[in-house]
């Protein structure tokens, strides 16, 4: 019992993310029950998602040892995922035309991104490299 309150936090988490003035929900003009319950929907599962990608992430960070700097420039086995998409944010994928051949290159990649994508292997590091 005292481990499923310990797990409100989560929760409660996400509905702090839902009132931040950021994500723009004060905007939302829905009168139909209808609209009103799949944009509902929706916003659960967003949450699941974002969960298991948060679960996830600290998962594999457990395994692997590995830490990110948090906000205040302090190692973190347990980012949130909050803070991975700011790691994220300026990363650019650019086409450019060369030669009558189209290049990609990424943009904004520093080493805590490489190393981060390296965990994840496979389709993370064919992206992010």
């Amino acid at each position: 019992m005292l481990e499923y309150y310990k797990e409100q936090n989560s929760v409660e988490r996400g509905f702090r993310f839902l009132k931040d003035k950021r994500f723009h929900v004060s905007e939302v003009y829905l009168k139909n029950e209808n609209r009103i319950a799949a944009l509902s929907m929706l916003m659960v599962l967003c949450f699941l998602l974002y969960s298991v990608a948060e679960w996830l992430f600290r998962k594999i960070f457990k395994e692997r040892n590995a830490t990110v700097m948090n906000p205040r420039n302090k190692p973190t086995a347990k980012p949130t995922m909050k803070r991975v998409f700011f790691l994220f944010r300026r990363v650019r994928q650019v086409l450019e035309l060369v030669d009558s051949t189209v290049h990609c290159r990424l943009l904004n990649v520093n080493e805590e991104i490489i190393r981060i994508t390296g965990m994840f292997g496979g389709g993370f590091e064919k992206y992010y490299s």
